[in-house]
C-alpha cells in the first residue's frame, strides 16, 4: 500500500476584527452557498436543514453557547459529511431499534438518530475525553442525556455482551484504526441476529494510507520518523480483506467522491492551513460542484467516500 505523509502546518491567527468579519460573512453568504447547492440537488441538504432548525432552538432556549449556535445555523457540517449523513440517514430512519451503539461517530449523526427514536437508547463510545465531553453537553441540550450513556475507551475496553445491539453505526472512523479486522469483528459479535451494522470510510481506486506530523488525538504512538498513522483509503482489495471476509457483503453500498483527482486533498491541506479563517459557508455548494456519486469504488478519479450497511442474518461470526 502507498504511504502519504502529510505535514501540518502551523494555522494562521485572526484578529479579533477578522475574527467578526468572518463570522459575519458566513452570515450573509452560508444562506446563499446552500440555495445554491439545492439547486444542485446535494444530497444531505435536509440534514443541513435539520440542523438548522436545531440552530434555531438553541438560539431560543439558550440550552448551548453561541457560537455552538452559530455552528448549527451557518456550518454545521463539512466535506463528505453531506453525502455520509445522508446515506446513513436514509438507512436508518425507517429501521426499527431499541438497543444502539455508535463507534465514536461524529456526535451529530447518533444523537440525531436517537431523538429520531424515542423509545431507543444508546451507548456512545470515543476515546477522545476532550470530544465525549462536548458530545455530554450536546446530548443534554437535545434532551437526550438520560438515554445516552458515555464511554471514554475504545471498542476493544468496553465490556458489552455479544448480541446486545440493534444498530451501530461507526462513520468515519474505522480508517484510523490500525487494525481494523479486530474491531469489525467485535462488533459484528455485539450485534444482534436481525441487527444492522453501517460504516462509512474514505476510498480510492488504488489504497494509500496517510502519516501525519501532528499526532491529533494522541491514541497511537510516532513512528520512527515522528510521523503518526493518520487513515488508510480502502480500495475493493482492502474491502475484501478486512471486511467481507470477516462479515459478507453489504446489502447497500453508495460511492461518492471528486470529480477531478487532487481537489480533496488540496482543500483539506487549505482547512490546515486557514484553520478559523477557511470560507467554510462554501463546503455545500462546493460538495454539490466538485462531487458526484459513483457506480463503483473502481470509477472514482480520486477520493470518495464508501457508504456500507450489513444486515446480521446469522449468529456468531
Amino acid at each position: 500500500m502507498r504511504k502519504q505523509y502529510i505535514e501540518v502546518p502551523l494555522p494562521m491567527s485572526s484578529s479579533l476584527f477578522y475574527k467578526f468579519w468572518a463570522g459575519l460573512k458566513g452570515i450573509l453568504l452560508s444562506p446563499i452557498y446552500l440555495v445554491m447547492a439545492a439547486v444542485k440537488r446535494l444530497p444531505g441538504i435536509s440534514f443541513h436543514l435539520r440542523c438548522i432548525a436545531t440552530g434555531l432552538f438553541f438560539l431560543v432556549t439558550r440550552r448551548v453557547a453561541l457560537k455552538t449556535c452559530y455552528r448549527f445555523l451557518f456550518f454545521p457540517m463539512d466535506s463528505t459529511r453531506y453525502f455520509e449523513f445522508y446515506e446513513v440517514w436514509k438507512r436508518v430512519k425507517n429501521f426499527a431499534f431499541k438497543n444502539y451503539l455508535d463507534v465514536s461517530s461524529p456526535r451529530l449523526m447518533p444523537l440525531f438518530i436517537l431523538k429520531a427514536v424515542p423509545a431507543a437508547t444508546a451507548k456512545l463510545i470515543n476515546p477522545d475525553f476532550s470530544d465525549l465531553k462536548e458530545t455530554k453537553k450536546l446530548a443534554n441540550a437535545l434532551g437526550l442525556k438520560s438515554r445516552c450513556e458515555f464511554f471514554n475507551t475504545t471498542l476493544d475496553d468496553a465490556e458489552f455482551e455479544p448480541d446486545s445491539f440493534d444498530l451501530i453505526t461507526c462513520i468515519s472512523v474505522l480508517e484510523h484504526i490500525p487494525n481494523d479486522k479486530a474491531v469489525i469483528e467485535t462488533m459484528w459479535t455485539l450485534l444482534r441476529p436481525g441487527g444492522k451494522l453501517i460504516l462509512t470510510l474514505p476510498c480510492m481506486s488504488r489504497p494509500v494510507e496517510q502519516y501525519i506530523s501532528h499526532n491529533p488525538y494522541g491514541l497511537l504512538n510516532p513512528e520512527d520518523d515522528g510521523y503518526t498513522f493518520w487513515q488508510r483509503y480502502y480500495d475493493p482489495e482492502r474491502l475484501k480483506s478486512s471486511i467481507y471476509s470477516i462479515i459478507g457483503m453489504p446489502t447497500h453500498i453508495a460511492v461518492y467522491g471528486e470529480k477531478q483527482y487532487g481537489f480533496f486533498f488540496r482543500n483539506a491541506s487549505m482547512k490546515r492551513l486557514l484553520g478559523s479563517r477557511y470560507p467554510f459557508w462554501r463546503e455545500p455548494y462546493m460538495m454539490a460542484d466538485e462531487y458526484q456519486s459513483f457506480l463503483s469504488i473502481e470509477e472514482l478519479p480520486g477520493e470518495g467516500v464508501v457508504i456500507l450497511e450489513f444486515i446480521k442474518h446469522g449468529g456468531y461470526i
